[in-house]
């Protein structure tokens, strides 16, 4: 296990999605790890549309101002010390909002790292990169929706136990 890298992290922050959003919730909440981040108006997700959403599942969640997904993708990228995204296989270009993320983590010049989980050794250095750019401990967690990537949200929480050791 991981404990140095895992204990260096204050709060795990997503946006409720389906996919890799949930799979980073699930994982902290699991760890006993702080979590939040930001959500559409009304907790809309893809399993939750009709408000409060998915607040009623994770109350750590706030809600933005607007029920545009982008606000909660800029937000919580805006929030935190860095940005690790995941997906499986090259999915980065069929993700509106995946590639929102990116581009949010470069225009505010905070680390992001896109993640194709299903390299080998990736996880190594993944690792290396969070060591080396953690900050504050906050880490944004995104990614596709499920609906965007298929079993994404397995993959995801896999590879977040294979990454810290767990």
């Amino acid at each position: 296990m991981n404990t140095k890298l895992l204990n260096q992290i204050t709060k795990i922050v997503s946006g409720g999605q389906t996919g890799a959003d949930r799979a980073a919730l699930d994982f902290a909440i699991a760890n006993s790890i702080q979590y939040g981040g930001w959500c559409p108006k009304g907790g809309w997700a893809e399993d939750f549309p009709q408000s409060p959403g998915i607040i009623s599942k994770y109350p750590n969640l706030r809600e933005t101002p607007r029920a545009d997904p982008a606000q909660r993708t800029q937000w919580n990228v805006r929030d935190s010390s860095l940005t690790l995204i995941l997906l499986n296989y090259s999915e980065l270009e069929r993700s509106d909002g995946t590639v929102l993320t990116k581009q949010t983590a470069d225009k505010l010049s905070k680390p992001s790292k896109v993640v194709d989980m299903s390299v080998e050794g990736v996880d190594v250095d993944t690792r290396r990169w969070l060591e080396e750019n953690l900050g504050t401990g906050v880490l944004n967690i995104a990614g596709p929706r499920e609906s965007e990537s298929p079993n994404l949200y397995l993959s995801a929480k896999r590879f977040l136990g294979v990454l810290f050791g767990l």
